[in-house]
């Protein structure tokens, strides 16, 4: 934190509609500030696809280090499915923040919010609160960029550390204990494939180390196919999961479904030291400019932001402000807020007002 007191936040709009989406949680955060006794201070930054037609660079140096010296990263969407690097990968700094941080745990929370469809039979009823906890920096994401292709065959290398996936395992248990202070069941499962790969045997082995550490938490085991069928029968059976990175990459998307769809879902890529907070969403060319963008993933992952910032400094006043915008946000969509991708008629602007009026 700065010497006046004020939050420090790095701002990376990114491309499509990820700048449509970050205005509004910067409203949100300044409306936060009246009366909460936050301040914060926003610095915007160039980051993307945009950035890599413009300088040939997803990200320039001087992001970097305004990143490296915020107290938290807000990222909006980024990267365009038409604008390529050489090898036809993507423009996806996203990643390459989780690299240059080491950004172990990814967060990816799964609530289902009042007045919001989803596709599970009775979860109007048993509601959804779950988080999907995903390995961001090893697993089959370690050879991006290093993967070798021939003529007849293309391989990638999964890497799995002990340093890595200790560091995972305690933020999973203490994460899982924290939210058992808060009511819910504080139960921790482990996502894996470990009765096929010796890798993921080697990933159980230690959690099931970290497990003894932690009495207090229930921990289970599921390998990823039996989670996966289970997710789309019961997911309110589950409450905190940690798993390898690819298996994250996919179940945290599927997870988003559970509960509206990535418009809704928020996340969080953290580390020792820093944090990046984003909306589980893409850039979504197709509706860019119009007005139609879903910015609740994006206010909600500065939520998240203000409870990490609560832990980091000890604020409880960041922890407060955090659970008074997802109360906002559900008294929303509660009050009868539809976005249109649920088929109704709220696209950014009333979604916004109806949270700020919330507030």
């Amino acid at each position: 934190m700065s010497a006046n007191n004020a939050l420090h936040i790095a701002v990376l709009g990114g491309d499509g509609i990820g700048p449509e989406v970050m205005a509004p949680a910067l409203e949100v955060l300044r409306r936060i500030e009246n009366g909460s006794g936050l301040k914060f201070r926003f610095t915007d930054a160039a980051a993307g696809a945009n950035n890599y037609l413009a300088t040939g660079k997803s990200m320039p140096e001087s992001t970097v280090r305004l990143c490296d010296e915020a107290d938290a990263i807000l990222l909006g969407a980024c990267g365009m499915p038409s604008v390529r690097y050489p090898d036809n990968t993507e423009i996806m700094p996203q990643v390459e923040l989780r690299f240059h941080f080491d950004l172990y745990a990814g967060v990816r929370p799964a609530r289902l919010i009042p007045g919001v469809p989803s596709p599970i039979v009775g979860a109007d009823q048993r509601g959804i609160d779950l988080v999907v906890i995903r390995e961001s920096t090893e697993g089959l994401f370690a050879s991006m960029g290093k993967g070798v292709v021939t003529d007849v065959e293309a391989r990638e290398t999964l890497v799995i550390t002990r340093k890595t996936s200790e560091r995972l395992f305690e933020f999973s248990f203490r994460l899982a204990e924290r939210r058992k202070s808060r009511g819910r069941p504080g139960a921790l499962t482990c996502v894996d494939k470990a009765n096929v790969f010796k890798a993921f045997a080697f990933f159980r082995e230690m959690f099931d180390q970290a497990a003894k550490r932690h009495p207090a938490v229930r921990a289970d085991r599921l390998y990823v196919d039996a989670c996966s069928a289970l997710l789309v029968k019961r997911p309110w059976d589950f409450d905190v999961m940690v798993m390898e990175n690819m298996f994250g990459d996919i179940l945290s998307d599927m997870t988003a479904g559970l509960i509206g769809g990535m418009g809704m879902a928020p996340s969080a890529d953290i580390g020792d030291s820093h944090a990046v907070f984003q909306p589980c969403h893409g850039t979504a060319p197709d509706i860019m400019g119009q007005g139609k963008a879903n910015p609740t993933g994006m206010i909600l992952s500065a939520a998240m932001m203000l409870d990490w910032l609560a832990e980091k400094h000890g604020l409880e006043a960041a922890a407060e402000a955090g659970e008074r915008i997802e109360r906002a946000v559900d008294k929303a969509y509660a009050d009868g807020i539809k976005p249109m991708e649920f088929g109704g008629r709220n696209g950014t602007s009333d979604i916004t007002n109806a949270v700020l009026s919330a507030l």
